[in-house]
């Protein structure tokens, strides 16, 4: 209990900078002309990295081990479910800038 306290007492405690450093992203991505939806989507993405880690490893603290690994599997793949679209788009700009044949 004492580590998850901890824990949480400590991302409390940076959810100001966490929001500072958003906003300053979210600013340059308006100004570069770049559609929204794709840099929430990979903060989203950012965001779920940073939890699925951090409840790995107070699973691992708390010596669940086989817990923590199938923590990190589902964070893993709502990554990968989060990152399709971004992806589709990527495929679909390279298939466009290539030369017709």
């Amino acid at each position: 209990m004492l580590i998850l306290f901890t824990g949480c007492a400590i991302f409390l405690f940076l959810v100001d900078q966490i929001h500072g450093i958003i906003a300053t992203i979210e600013v340059l991505a308006a100004n570069a002309g770049i559609n929204m939806m794709y840099v929430k989507t990979i903060l989203k993405i950012i965001g779920i990295a940073y939890i699925a880690e951090f409840a790995s490893h107070i699973s691992k603290d708390a010596g669940m081990g086989a817990i923590a690994a199938k923590v990190e599997l589902a964070g893993k793949i709502l990554i990968l479910a989060l990152a399709v679209p971004i992806l589709t788009v990527l495929i679909d700009t390279i298939i466009n800038m290539m030369p017709v044949r």
